[in-house]
């Protein structure tokens, strides 16, 4: 005799289930340009969840590699398709039957993605429009700043399904959230709020949902107005410059200035200031 499951409230508090069996779009990441094909606009698509699949990993590793390469491109946005989620994590129905293999190529994969998204030079944040869990979360984690609806929730919940988080959060929310709660958070799987997040300074602004992608190209287009060149050097130095003695966090600062000092656009930008106009700033060379 077969006994039924029994019945649990474990996941009541994660606010998703297991993704249903329907067939997903043909793109599980979309890529769209703004201001002239100066902003990048990243969508994770695979709604309602936007659970991350292998293939949703891989396409958005080639779209980033091909935002790092287009001079074009100042600044990039990374969201998630649809209103519930930015993303809830790996697609663990994909992740049921996988052999240890599998899981592990798969993971390799994933590390990958993550890499390639902290190592942008260019600047890109995220725009989390609901659910942010497990690598959800942790792909927003990885960009330079994050903006939210007031609908989102973040969280990591590995922990519950018998992993150690492994896509940057035990990194990352020590060092935007005090560590205890970044500790009780990992520990307990418990999701936080996006007032809360913002109220601890995980989340910079919090939006209305319906005026959240409004917001994020307001910021975007106001980065890609000013100087690639200098915004590209000193996202590196504030990046490189972290956790270093002061004297070193300097000098990498200083390296960055001294590029910037002496490149057109300070002419350009010291110039227009003079005018009163617009400046015209060259695409980054490097």
């Amino acid at each position: 005799m077969t006994s039924t499951p029994e019945q649990t409230d474990r996941w009541k508090a994660l606010d998703f289930s297991p993704p249903n069996d329907s067939a997903a779009p043909g793109d599980p990441v979309l890529l769209e340009y703004e201001d002239d094909g100066r902003v990048a606009v990243i969508s994770l698509n695979s709604p309602p969840d936007n659970a991350i699949t292998t293939e949703m990993g891989a396409r958005l590793t080639e779209v980033l590699e091909s935002i790092a390469v287009r001079p074009a491109v100042r600044v990039a946005v990374i969201t998630g398709a649809g209103g519930h989620a930015f993303s809830v994590g790996s697609d663990l129905r994909q992740r049921k039957n996988m052999t240890k293999e599998q899981w592990l190529r798969q993971r390799q994969d994933f590390d990958r993605t993550l890499y390639t998204l902290r190592q942008l030079r260019k600047p890109i944040f995220a725009a989390v429009n609901g659910v942010a869990y497990g690598g959800g979360s942790e792909v927003a984690q990885s960009t330079d700043f994050i903006i939210a609806s007031d609908n989102a929730t973040f969280g990591q919940p590995e922990a519950m399904i018998g992993l150690a988080a492994g896509g940057g959060s035990p990194v990352f929310l020590p060092r935007v959230l005090p560590p205890g709660k970044a500790m009780q958070m990992l520990l307990t799987g418990d999701p936080i709020g996006a007032e809360e997040a913002h109220r601890l300074g995980m989340v910079n602004e919090v939006y209305p949902q319906s005026e959240l992608m409004d917001a994020a190209l307001c910021i975007a287009k106001k980065i890609a107005s000013n100087s690639p060149t200098a915004v590209q050097a000193v996202k590196r130095a504030a990046r490189m410059g972290e956790g270093q003695p002061i004297e070193q966090a300097i000098a990498i600062m200083m390296e960055a200035h001294w590029r910037s000092a002496v490149h057109p656009d300070r002419i350009e930008g010291i110039g227009a200031f003079n005018d009163g106009r617009d400046p015209d700033f060259q695409d980054a060379d490097y």
